[in-house]
């Protein structure tokens, strides 16, 4: 009996030692999970101190958005003096909820100088941009623009126009003065100058290309209108044959009229120039030119040349008072994007005086 007690009790003790075993190992695994939990509560709480502890940025406001609203974009002066200062105003508003910038002003011509007090509105604030107006020297309708940009996103462009009626006060007759190298008188040529409102004026200065022009006048003398007799010398000119007159008056609303002239030189060509259309490198092109003399004198042609060589003159003949010329163009290769080239001829004759015809040629586009 006392040995199966004691093989009893050698069975039983390995399976006491095996639970017991199991039972450590999982209060040993228990406790580890336990910790672990720990640490990580441990480490939540510490960040969340952290964050707690960090300064937090405030959100940025809503900025809005800038619109801008001019009262009017364009301007009618109306009827304006030649040469006169005129001024206007563009009012504007930003009646957006954002800040307006006006980032630049842009203009067509020189004359139209502006100024702004400043480049930022806030919302609810007015501006203004001051516009002066120079108007030309001639007369007609004018129209000139400006172009605000801006930071309003739907109209970040606006553009803004000026318009006036240019009207002479004090005018002239003929248009253009012509004179002329041969006959009685030929030197001589009236101009005619009034006042359109007929209020009196002086003529103070008179000035012409080359000095080559002259005429009488008292400058204290007042009146609505003036007759001069003007005269030229045409050496002055230096075979120069258009120029023009500058009279100064102190009329109220003019100071100034500007007079074209001309003198008809003795000489002409026709065509007046020698013009090659869809031509192929290489080729040879055949034109004539007629010189004739105004004056319906004799003449001699003495010789005549081309300053790249393009053009030649192959023959000429005098029938009458002109001349015939056949001339030759030889189309150089092209050398150029433009796809053109050109030359000049010139034609001299027996008493020294020379003119010149010019040739433009174009290219055959392929």
């Amino acid at each position: 009996m006392n040995g199966d007690l004691t093989m009893g009790s050698g069975k039983l003790v390995p399976g006491i030692f095996v639970a017991v075993l199991v039972l450590a190992l999982q209060v040993g695994f228990t406790s580890k999970s336990v910790g672990a939990e720990s640490s990580v509560v441990a480490a939540t709480a510490e960040l969340a101190e952290e964050g707690r502890k960090m300064p937090v940025e405030a959100a940025e406001p809503n900025q809005g958005e800038p619109k801008i609203v001019f009262e009017s974009t364009t301007h009618d002066f109306g009827p304006v003096s030649p040469g006169s200062s005129n001024e206007c105003e563009f009012n504007f508003r930003n009646i957006g909820t954002g800040i307006l910038k006006i980032e630049k002003v842009s203009k067509t011509c020189g004359c139209t100088p502006f100024t702004l007090e400043k480049k930022e509105y806030n919302p609810g604030e007015e501006g203004t941009i001051k516009v002066k107006y120079n108007a030309d020297r001639g007369a007609g309708v004018r129209t000139r623009k400006l172009h605000v940009y801006s930071n309003d996103k739907r109209t970040p462009n606006t553009e803004l126009t000026i318009k006036a009626a240019i009207v002479e006060k004090v005018v002239y007759e003929p248009s253009r003065l012509d004179y002329a190298m041969r006959g009685e008188n030929a030197d001589v040529a009236e101009l005619t100058i009034r006042s359109v409102d007929e209020k009196a004026f002086s003529i103070l200065e008179l000035t012409s290309t080359s000095n080559a022009v002259t005429a009488d006048f008292d400058p204290d003398k007042k009146a609505s209108q003036f007759v001069l007799k003007t005269k030229i010398d045409p050496q002055k000119m230096n075979r120069r044959y258009n120029g023009r007159i500058e009279i100064n008056v102190n009329h109220p609303e003019c100071s100034r009229i500007t007079v074209p002239f001309s003198i008809l030189p003795r000489f002409r060509v026709d065509p007046p120039a020698i013009n090659v259309l869809t031509a192929e490198p290489g080729e040879t092109v055949h034109k004539e030119l007629w010189v004739l003399n105004n004056y319906d004198e004799d003449f001699e042609i003495t010789s005549t040349s081309a300053k790249a060589g393009t053009i030649k003159v192959v023959s000429q003949e005098k029938l009458g008072s002109r001349y015939k010329l056949n001339i030759e163009i030889k189309v150089p290769p092209e050398r150029n994007a433009m796809r053109m080239f050109s030359d000049m001829l010139s034609i001299s004759f027996e008493d020294g005086e020379k003119i010149d015809v010019g040739l433009r040629g174009f290219y055959r586009h392929k």
